[in-house]
């Protein structure tokens, strides 16, 4: 098995039907979560670049992609999914690193945020920077919320407002990363002038 990932492109639209039946499936295999989309989205997320994809050689085996919201302050990191015989082999981490890249090479000074209540996807947004942040701290693009429709838990979304979900909220803010990088570098150079 040779799984590569890459950013996906026109010649990987003909996946999206598999991909959508790929993120129905684990949504209903965990119960919460997962916001199903058009097939619609998913290709254009593909033809225009803003979608990483798993394959093992023509067979797709895990996907995630990009979306803006609020005039491109923030970007989200959304329907990661691996299939089900690919999964603990390290791949989603793999995906997860390239939509990530991804982000910050098309938005390097956007917020970069992910909504879940996967453990595993948490752990992996802890791993690349990302903090647990309550949903104010989110986009208030109504836009981003009106996609949380086709999770089975919008009614406790709107019944809170918008404020609090079985979903955590995680926020990559680059400018805090960009200013501790600068106090490691002066805290590094203040040891070695002692």
């Amino acid at each position: 098995m040779h799984v590569r990932i890459l950013i996906a492109h026109a010649e990987h639209i003909g996946y999206a039907e598999y991909i959508c039946e790929l993120i129905y499936q684990a949504a209903l295999e965990r119960g919460t979560g997962i916001a199903c989309r058009p097939v619609e989205y998913i290709k254009n997320k593909i033809s225009g670049g803003k979608a990483v994809i798993a394959l093992d050689g023509k067979i797709p085996v895990g996907f995630s992609y990009i979306e803006t919201w609020s005039h491109t302050s923030f970007v989200a990191n959304s329907g990661l999914v691996v299939a089900p015989a690919y999964r603990h082999l390290g791949i989603a981490m793999r995906i997860k690193k390239r939509v990530f890249k991804l982000s910050r090479e098309l938005y390097p000074h956007a917020k970069i945020f992910s909504i879940t209540t996967g453990a595993a996807v948490m752990k992996m947004n802890s791993r690349l920077g990302f903090r647990p942040v309550p949903f104010t701290d989110l986009t208030q693009d109504t836009a981003f919320w009106d996609g949380c429709k086709g999770c089975r838990n919008y009614d406790i979304l709107q019944r809170n407002k918008q404020l609090m979900c079985l979903c955590t909220g995680l926020l990559y803010d680059p400018a805090e990363h960009k200013r501790s990088t600068k106090k490691k570098a002066y805290e590094k150079k203040s040891s070695l002038s002692l």
